[in-house]
């Protein structure tokens, strides 16, 4: 344990608070798990008595111990909860999608400021493993100039889910805010503004009143074309990142095992955690002499969410730069905000 710890307070324990937030928050020593709000079922003193367990985000909001709040709720109440919260006098990590629109967007990072608090965007797909192989090929300018980037996030749930607030046509509803917006973020993470943008969305599911499909595509003044695709009716996924340049190509499914560690329990502090099994490299391949290909493998760097968290206490603690700037999620917003 260090001294200065952030005492901190979850919103929901739902799966991203019990999947995504409460472990790493436990387990830094940077931070202090205080309490999780729960409106019904108590379940998550279960993993750690110590805490408290609201019965409502006022109770969070009102418990002075508390200097950062998670903000995890359904998607059209990430800008109302985190305005609440910033005037409580809290730090706000936020869940994606940041905000419904670009106006609103803007109202929280200026409000943060007026407040003298830090409002924080939670992109943790930038410490996917597979992603990090992406990163690792263009750095190392493995491919080339990079050409056409495809990179794609396939699910199968061809009924509708239980989530309602999840299948209601509601602000930042459907795949392309709840998908697509990972995927928009690692672009621009890498690649920056797009200097063109086109958009195709549509309901195949019966019955579906959001979007369950989306192609986005991103026109880089470099030559660079980027296809960002999300579906929930693919049900033999394809690669994920296939990036073909003026030397090669790298083709990589996505296979960051992160996820599926912390919900059978693994710990994020586990010496096992986020290494990927053998076999599921990437595929580099690139021309070598005489016009002849070669394929080689391209081994996956561990993927650790816990260095988003290592970032916010760098911000709160010591005023570093965040890793997500408001311009990369304002970009990100003028692609997702539906047309008027």
């Amino acid at each position: 344990m260090i001294k200065n710890q952030i005492v901190t307070g979850i919103m929901s324990y739902g799966m991203s608070g019990r999947v995504f937030h409460a472990p790493f928050i436990d387990v830094h020593s940077g931070f202090k798990l205080n309490g999780i709000v729960e409106r019904s079922q108590k379940k998550a003193q279960t993993n750690y008595p110590d805490i408290i367990s609201y019965n409502s985000i006022n109770e969070l909001l009102d418990d002075s111990d508390v200097e950062l709040v998670i903000v995890n709720t359904p998607n059209d109440t990430h800008v109302d909860f985190a305005a609440q919260a910033l005037r409580a006098g809290k730090h706000v990590l936020i869940e994606k999608p940041f905000a419904p629109t670009l106006s609103e967007s803007n109202y929280l990072f200026e409000l943060a400021q007026d407040v003298g608090k830090v409002i924080l965007p939670f992109h943790n797909r930038r410490f996917d493993s597979d992603f990090l192989s992406l990163k690792e090929v263009l750095s190392h300018n493995m491919v080339g100039r990079p050409i056409e980037l495809h990179i794609r996030f396939d699910r199968f749930k061809p009924e509708i889910g239980k989530k309602l607030f999840k299948e209601s046509n509601r602000p930042a509803s459907g795949i392309l805010f709840d998908l697509g917006s990972h995927l928009l973020d690692q672009v621009i993470s890498i690649f920056g503004r797009p200097k063109a943008i086109s958009k195709i969305s549509g309901k195949y599911r019966e019955n579906s009143v959001v979007d369950d499909y989306g192609t986005m595509i991103l026109n880089y003044s470099s030559g660079l074309n980027v296809f960002l695709t999300v579906s929930l009716l693919v049900a033999d996924p394809q690669a994920s990142f296939v990036l073909h340049g003026d030397n090669g190509s790298f083709i990589k499914t996505r296979t960051d095992v992160q996820e599926s560690q912390l919900i059978q329990g693994m710990l994020p502090n586990s010496s096992e955690y986020g290494i990927e099994e053998l076999g599921n490299e990437g595929v580099l391949t690139i021309s070598g002499t005489d016009n002849t290909l070669v394929k080689q493998k391209v081994i996956s760097k561990k993927g650790s969410y816990m260095q988003l968290f290592d970032a916010v206490y760098e911000t709160i603690r010591h005023d570093k730069p965040y890793f997500v700037s408001k311009d990369q999620i304002n970009w990100q917003l003028e692609i997702l905000e539906p047309a008027k």
